[in-house]
């Protein structure tokens, strides 16, 4: 048996960043997710090779005009067979080309149409560009990355588009259609980076609260590289590793390995007056030794270790290896589809597409007569890459 969205069918209008990756989790875990390019972006026949993005990996893919009014219409056929629509364009765009959510939900009541945006469909921002840094920092979670005495990080875009942004669009689709399939009616997913980018930071709002975390020093908490018990170090190899020893029994085991277990400077675990010097000395026990000689004594063990590893290194690692983390398709390693369940197992159903490669099959499969598409290819309001 395929995921447990099979049977769900779902249009995505072809975006970047985090839409692809909604699409991408949910046509991982099962759905017919058809992307829907324009029609501009076909430019000859598909290759033969498979598209290098691994973000349009699991669906087909239709080109369609949506400037063209048979485009339009196209779309709109294609609606009343869906469940869901997602769309990451700025607010107004789908309305104005006339596939907005009162015209698709008028198709079809049960749709759920789910928005993709950076700032959310309402606010002084909402018509601003932006990208994940920007949304990250307005959310009050930019600031918070970073090491003491240095500016702000950016985590790469990992928080705001893809788990603020489309991890968020991902789960209120899907909890949306549980909703639309017990009351017969769909409804808009407002999905806004800086929404789920603030709502990542929940456990620290409480921190500040109770007074575990202090926002104005950044690289001094407990979570945040203040801690030595909670933080990376340098191996003599160059190579680095990670600590993460925070509750008592596992950083008895962290001083037993390195041989600190007898240290009364050590024993002084949450005096935070401490934590700066206990980190020089751990710099230097760290650096005696390589990484792979830190995996001998420390992998296995209670400490909360792991080596710090590139993506080529994970594949390879052992853990991930015997787990199938990493797959390899079309002779490209990549992620394998997550989370695991124990009956409707995940996989990846086709490999990435190029824009209009599946135009023809996907409006025959979804119940446009071969007349009308024929017509559609001719007036160019659709367009195929034919091979």
């Amino acid at each position: 048996m395929a995921g447990p969205l099979t049977g769900r069918r779902i249009i995505e209008i072809a975006g970047i960043g985090p839409g692809p990756f909604a699409a991408m989790l949910l046509a991982d875990l099962g759905a017919e997710v058809v992307r829907v390019e324009r029609a501009a972006s076909v430019r000859g026949p598909a290759p033969d090779e498979a598209h290098s993005d691994l973000l349009l990996r699991g669906r087909r893919n239709v080109a369609i005009d949506l400037k063209h009014p048979d485009g339009v219409a196209t779309l709109l056929d294609l609606v009343e067979g869906a469940d869901a629509l997602i769309e990451g364009f700025r607010p107004g765009v789908m309305e104005r080309l006339g596939v907005g959510p009162e015209e698709c939900m008028e198709r079809n009541p049960k749709l759920v149409f789910g928005r993709m945006t950076g700032w959310g469909q309402s606010g002084p921002y909402a018509q601003a560009a932006g990208h994940d840094i920007n949304y990250i920092s307005l959310a009050g979670a930019l600031a918070h990355f970073g090491r003491r005495g240095e500016g702000p990080v950016p985590p790469l875009n990992m928080v705001g588009d893809f788990g603020g942004g489309g991890m968020f669009l991902a789960l209120g689709v899907v909890a949306a259609m549980l909703e639309a399939a017990a009351s017969g009616t769909g409804q808009v997913v407002d999905t806004a980076m800086v929404d789920g980018s603030a709502v990542l930071m929940t456990m620290f709002w409480a921190f500040k609260e109770t007074g575990m975390f202090d926002e104005d020093a950044r690289g001094t908490n407990l979570l945040d590289t203040g801690a030595h018990f909670y933080d990376v170090y340098a191996c003599s190899d160059g190579e680095h590793i990670s600590i993460g020893s925070i509750e008592p029994q596992f950083y008895a085991e962290l001083l037993r390995l390195t041989g600190l277990d007898d240290d009364e400077q050590f024993a002084k675990q949450m005096d935070r007056d401490e934590w700066g010097p206990l980190k020089d000395r751990l710099t230097v026990v760290f650096a005696t030794k390589t990484r792979d000689e830190w995996c001998d004594i420390m992998e296995h063990t209670d400490v909360c270790f792991a080596p710090v590893l590139t993506m080529s290194e994970a594949a390879a690692h052992p853990h991930n290896v015997e787990r199938e983390t990493f797959v390899e398709r079309d002779g490209v390693v990549q992620p394998a589809p997550a989370p695991r369940f124990s009956r409707t197992r995940s996989e990846i159903a086709s490999s990435p597409a190029w824009p209009g490669q599946h135009t023809r099959d996907v409006l025959a499969d979804w119940g446009l007569a071969y007349e009308r598409i024929a017509e559609l290819v001719e007036s160019g309001a659709v367009r195929h890459a034919a091979g």
